[in-house]
Parts: structure tokens; sequence; C-alpha cells
């Protein structure tokens, strides 16, 4: 099957661009960003997800305002060109690749956003995700990080929301591609699902730093990321110098240290090591202010899963009310929390602004959690 595409030089097979490298289900490709003022009182997400085997493309999108997020899913039908971005009512342009892109919301259900992101950092492509659980691969595939500024507007039922009077609105965005949950769905005994999760984009005064950590049930870890890159004004760079490896500095190590909040698997502050190339260590302590539900954009969610067949085409709008979440509900472990950024030996002094992604499911020894979903004592 033949795509457009095939007329450049980029095929890492003798197959065409559009014949995946495994049969799996849980081979996919997704981009994934989010976006807040340095409160956290406003908070935007979207993402936007391929399974070329399933045959299901899903986007998403989400504002949270005054403690009520507001969300957006759509699925459809993706047979061959994955070139068409755009599900239901959202949309997702690559403007100029790793410099800038446009996030669309049509309004058909009353929720309507032209937001766009601008480039704030170089790329950060971290360690590759590879975990293999018996012989069989779990997880498989590769996550670049890049910081930005968003501007543009979010319209809410007829009440507009200028992001240029909220201040600046910083925000990530990642893009992630390969095999995830490879074993889901294959007959015999069932996978086990433990996965405990951080990830943790900074920025800095002049800096931004990414880290991210996944751990086994003892608290080793199977992955472990982190760099520090320069900050810049949204689309200074050349594309050329946002794809340039040399202006990272690797970490060498990083560890993450969590306190939860009692009766939940949501942290209350976090503290961060990372020690890095040639370079001096950083010790930062992030203590949240604001929360984002994941299920929003579809992560976790029992009904809108990422790659979940829904029909020829599908889309729902609903809202959550943060106040009424269950912490407990499984399908609302998974978080992303404003911080505020301070360091251990100045803490009444902010030094930067993150978001604090975390996804704790089953025993995790380090955080005393002993079962599949108990919370914190």
């Amino acid at each position: 099957m033949i795509h457009p595409f095939d007329d450049y030089p980029l095929h890492q097979s003798s197959a065409p661009l559009l014949h995946t490298i495994s049969d799996s289900a849980g081979h996919y490709d997704r981009y994934f960003y989010n976006g807040h003022d340095a409160s956290g009182s406003v908070f935007l997400a979207g993402a936007l997800g391929v399974y070329p085997n399933r045959q299901v493309m899903d986007a998403s999108f989400s504002i949270l305002v005054d403690g009520v997020q507001h969300n957006i899913r759509a699925s459809r039908r993706c047979t061959t060109d994955r070139t068409h971005t755009e599900v239901g009512a959202v949309k997702v342009t690559v403007v100029e690749p790793m410099r800038e892109h446009r996030l669309t919301v049509d309004g058909r259900h009353g929720l309507a956003a032209d937001v766009v992101w601008r480039a704030t950092s170089p790329v950060i492509e971290e360690a590759p995700f590879r975990r293999i659980v018996e012989g069989r691969p779990v997880f498989d595939y590769t996550r670049i990080t890049q910081f930005g500024e968003w501007s543009g507007w979010i319209d809410i039922d007829g009440t507009r929301l200028d992001l240029a009077d909220v201040g600046t609105v910083y925000g990530c965005r990642d893009r992630s591609w390969g095999l995830r949950n490879g074993t889901r769905g294959i007959p015999g005994p069932a996978h086990d699902r433990t996965f405990h999760w951080h990830w943790i984009p900074t920025v800095l005064d002049d800096r931004c730093l990414q880290v991210a950590l996944n751990e086994d049930p003892t608290g080793r870890p199977w992955h472990r990321s982190g760099a520090v890159t320069e900050r810049f004004a949204p689309g200074e760079r050349e594309v050329d110098a946002l794809v340039d490896e040399a202006r990272l500095i690797r970490a060498t190590d990083t560890e993450v240290s969590v306190e939860w909040r009692p009766g939940t698997r949501w942290p209350s502050q976090a503290h961060v090591d990372v020690s890095l190339w040639r370079a001096e260590p950083l010790q930062l302590d992030y203590r949240p202010l604001s929360r984002f539900q994941m299920n929003g954009i579809g992560y976790t969610h029992p009904e809108w899963g990422h790659g979940t067949w829904r029909g020829e085409f599908d889309e729902t709008r609903d809202r959550i009310v943060l106040a009424d979440v269950d912490p407990m509900d499984l399908a609302n472990l998974h978080v992303q929390q404003v911080c505020e950024v301070t360091s251990p030996d100045h803490p009444d002094s902010p030094v930067g602004i993150a978001v604090l992604e975390t996804l704790a499911i089953g025993p995790h020894a380090p955080s005393g959690f002993v079962g599949f979903d108990d919370g914190a004592r």
C-alpha cells in the first residue's frame, strides 16, 4: 500500500511507509500536549493517536478552568492515510516540524479552540522505553519531549478565554511511537498491569529540565531519563538547532522521591535529584498548585481509552468537577499537577514552574503501596 510520502527517502525497511514494523495491536503513534499558566488555574491538554493495526485514530481536547474540566473525545476508523490528523471536532496541524503546532476544536459541541504552540527549547529525545516481561515485549517505544508556549483562544459555551489575558501559558508536547501494552489482548495468562511512572517537565529561569522514571514494584527503575537544555523565546531558533543533541546536557542519574496525599495515589510534594554530565547537579522540590485528570483526554478512561474501537465514528463531550473526583477510582489515578518549584536551600523563593505527572498502579514498596489500588497511609 503506497502513500505519497513513499516518494521521500525515509524508509527504514523494504516495506512501504504505511506498513507497520509489528502486527501487535499495541503498535501506535501519538501526539500529546499540555499548557498552563503559572498558577495552574488554567490548564489545557490535547492528544491524537493512531493505532494502525486496530484501524483506529482518536483525538481529544480538554480545558480546565474554575475547577471544572471540559472534555471532547473522538474516535474514527483509520485505514490508510494517517497524515490526515483530524478526528471529529479535533484537529492537529504541524505548521512547522519541531517549531510550531496548532490545535483546533470546531465548536460543534459548544467547545471551540484555536491555539498555537511554539517551541522554546530544543527537542529532548528520551532514553528508549523497553520493557520485556517473560520474554514478551510489553513496551518498546521512543518519546521526544519539547518545551514551548501557547497563544490563541478557547470558547466554552459562549464564554471566550484569550490566552493572552492569562499571562504566559507554558506547555510541553511529546511525540511517542512504537509498541505500548504489547501483550494486551494476547491469549494466555493475564499480563502484569503494575505501572509506576513519573514524568516531570520543569521550566526554570533560563533552562528546561526533563525527568522521566519508571519503576517496578520493588522500586527498581526499568526506565530512567533526564536532560537539561536552554530556554529561549518562542520560535527563536532555526529547525536545525532544535534537533541539535549538542544543546542538551544529559543526566547521569535521576532520583524522584514522593510524599503522597493520604488516601490517594496523588503526590502532595516531590523531590528530584539530577546528576548531570560535567555540570553541577540539580536538587529541586515540587509543590502542587492544581490538578488535571488525564482521563479527560482518554488516559485510563474505561470507555474512551486510547485505541479503543468505537465504530466508524464516535464523539462525546463531558465535564469533570475536580472537587467531586473519587481519588481511588482506577480511572482517576493518572494526574498531571502544576507545581511551584523551589530549591531546598531557599524553600521560600520559587525558581520555576513544572508539571508533575504520576501514574501509580499496583504495589510499590518505596511508596508503601501493597495492593493494586490502595491509597497512601
